[in-house]
């Protein structure tokens, strides 16, 4: 096993307690509870091209749906062509659809911090600019917390030599990227930049975290 992932199996260990002590606080009447579960939460996070993103998340057994799009800037309804050539001040993002009752939010920032380098400022892999930049989104005060306490525990551990820069913003709102974007790296198996980057991102990932995988994703 991996240095990197014993560290992260230490965070994750320790922030499990904080994480239900906020789940047991949390107050509602059984009816509605019962209701919520059966609704998918979503979750959303930018680390580098959308396309690799994309697929690492959809790999993970509870994740029922992943849509690319833009996020974590202020110009309205953006395009790909905008974004990608940094005219806007939006980052490449996913929208994760999950099943908390198969994988935790706590979880989902496992998949984050272990399928990307959050020390790379405005760059990520061979793509560089703002528009690649780590951005963990947070909905509600649990998630702000978890994810702030998470980079306290990575910076803690020593694992990386240098700062984290993973930027928390609060989510505002996300714009879905264009179709032909969605589910790009399954739709388009021989393109140069999936076999070279995306596949070898998603691959590394998937040797390090085998127990998050969905089972059709095992040998992926």
């Amino acid at each position: 096993m991996s240095t990197f992932k014993l560290y992260l199996i230490a965070v994750i260990a320790m922030l499990s307690g904080c994480y239900e002590v906020q789940k047991s606080n949390e107050t509602s009447d059984s009816i509605s509870e019962e209701i919520q579960n059966l609704e998918l939460k979503t979750a959303y996070f930018a680390s580098g091209c959308f396309w690799c993103v994309e697929a690492i998340f959809e790999s993970v057994k509870g994740v029922d749906e992943v849509v690319s799009g833009y996020a974590g800037g202020s110009e309205k309804n953006p395009t790909y062509n905008e974004v990608a050539a940094g005219r806007t001040s939006h980052a490449e993002a996913v929208k994760v659809f999950y099943d908390p009752n198969k994988v935790s939010f706590l979880q989902l920032l496992d998949v984050y911090y272990g399928s990307h380098d959050p020390t790379a400022l405005n760059y990520q892999g061979p793509d560089y600019g703002s528009q690649y930049r780590s951005i963990a989104f947070y909905q509600n005060e649990t998630e702000k917390s978890l994810i702030d306490e998470y980079i306290k525990a990575l910076e803690a551990s020593g694992v990386y030599k240098k700062p984290i820069v993973t930027e928390v913003l609060p989510f505002t709102i996300f714009y879905e990227a264009e179709e032909y974007h969605q589910d790009f790296e399954r739709k388009n198996p021989d393109n140069r930049y999936i076999l070279n980057v995306s596949v070898p991102r998603l691959k590394r990932f998937q040797r390090l975290f085998p127990e998050l995988l969905k089972e059709n994703n095992q040998d992926h």
